[in-house]
């Protein structure tokens, strides 16, 4: 079994870690696992995966390192890297817009990289992830692939889309909740109970994601369907039209896609 490192034990790790466990129990043995909270570190153990206690163990220990902390930190994490020997090691990077030109600068090598998007519905096995790969073997890339696709959906992307797709998948669960609040907080000053409004919603959403890629439909066509001529649905989606809802959202994701450039390393 591969050895895979961790630097950072936040929910991103801990997500994918579970996913390995839950396709192979004893595959915790086969993780390490290093972050500044000893908190975090017992939480690890209680799991049944090997703690350490600085970066460089983690990088000299480990084939797969997967950098799980957040942008602001890469600098030192990289730095402190650095000090081990990478060049044959795998490096898997889960934040936004760092790149692979960066790591492979602050790294001083030219070592196998992938780069992922995912999302927060990887903490519930629901995830969604964009990867894309550096100078990686087609068997180590399989595996890093495998550790995503375990926990939801994983698609194959060129570096130069990475941060476009943030607003995909990485940034969008927050659009769908806004519309999921703005239903419910309408189902209450309704007089609807509001745990059933949510759970009449979140079935909605389930089965509307269900018709997008099972029915056989694309998406004007299934609008269509749902839209009967003088209905209410089509008096909704007037309103929504005055609104320009439709470029709102073109717009908010290009703001997003923006912004990941702004931050990108």
């Amino acid at each position: 079994m591969k050895q895979v490192g961790f630097i950072g034990a936040g929910n991103m790790a801990t997500a994918i870690i579970d996913g390995l466990i839950r396709t192979n129990a004893q595959y915790a043995q086969n993780i390490t696992v290093f972050d500044v909270l000893e908190e975090k570190l017992e939480i690890m153990r209680n799991k049944g995966v090997n703690t350490t206690d600085s970066v460089v163990s983690v990088a000299e220990k480990c084939g797969i390192i997967v950098l799980a902390v957040k942008p602001q930190n890469y600098a030192q994490v990289l730095e402190e890297m650095s000090k081990a020997d990478c060049k044959d090691k795998v490096i898997v990077t889960i934040a936004a817009g760092i790149s692979t030109d960066y790591i492979a600068k602050a790294l001083g090598c030219e070592c196998a990289m992938v780069r992922v998007m995912p999302n927060t519905p990887l903490l519930l096995g629901q995830g969604a992830s964009a990867l894309c790969r550096r100078n990686i073997s087609d068997e180590d890339f399989e595996f890093v692939y495998s550790m995503f696709a375990n926990g939801g959906t994983a698609e194959i992307l060129d570096e130069a889309q990475m941060n476009s797709v943030i607003a995909v998948n990485g940034s969008s669960p927050a659009y769908i909740y806004l519309f999921a609040k703005a239903m419910a907080d309408y189902a209450k000053q309704e007089g609807i109970d509001e745990e059933k409004a949510l759970r009449l919603i979140c079935a909605t959403f389930r089965g509307s994601a269900e018709m997008i890629e099972k029915s056989g439909d694309d998406i004007d066509t299934l609008i269509k369907k749902v839209s009967s001529p003088g209905g209410t649905t089509l008096k909704a989606l007037e309103k929504l039209d005055e609104k320009d809802f439709y470029n709102s959202i073109i717009e908010a994701m290009q703001a997003c896609t923006k912004r990941a450039e702004e931050l990108a390393l």
